[in-house]
């Protein structure tokens, strides 16, 4: 427990440290993970909003368009008047603005939607990944332990 307490002391020494020098803390793949700028965290998306982006962060966040959301809310507001403009303004008020540099690359931006809207296809996708590694990792451990690499590589060192 007295470890912990330490690390933790350290943790946030660093966090003011680099929050002086101005750094931010990012979400990278080995980076620090800053719990308020989590990738799959529900977001006012206020670039492709059009009155607060509540409606644009709820399409991000369960992976459809910003047009069936508009849809449904545009539906709620006519049958359902006074909830829906209550939750709208709560989430307008409420939800953060999705931060510009959320998302490292298209790449991980995509990972991440893939992460929220189907989690297992997102683990499969990943165990995939990992098996691949594995078996280029063992054919590249069978050539270096094979007799034959050593052979190559005595006369690559006599002839240079």
């Amino acid at each position: 427990m007295r470890h912990w307490r330490k690390f933790e002391r350290m943790r946030r020494r660093e966090e003011r440290r680099a929050e002086a020098r101005g750094e931010r803390e990012t979400m990278g793949a080995w980076g620090h993970f800053d719990r308020w700028r989590s990738p799959y965290r529900l977001y006012r998306d206020t670039e492709h909003g059009r009155v607060a982006g509540v409606c644009a962060g709820i399409a991000d966040y369960i992976g459809v368009r910003r047009r069936m959301v508009r849809i449904a809310a545009i539906l709620g507001l006519v049958f359902f008047f006074v909830p829906t403009i209550l939750v709208y303004l709560a989430l307008s008020f409420l939800l953060p603005k999705k931060p510009p540099e959320l998302y490292g690359s298209a790449e991980e931006e995509v990972f991440w939607r893939g992460v929220r809207t189907a989690p297992d296809d997102s683990l499969k996708a990943l165990a995939r990944t990992f098996a691949e590694l594995e078996e280029r990792l063992a054919r590249m451990e069978t050539a270096v332990i094979s007799a034959d690499f050593d052979l190559h590589r005595k006369f690559r060192d006599i002839g240079g």
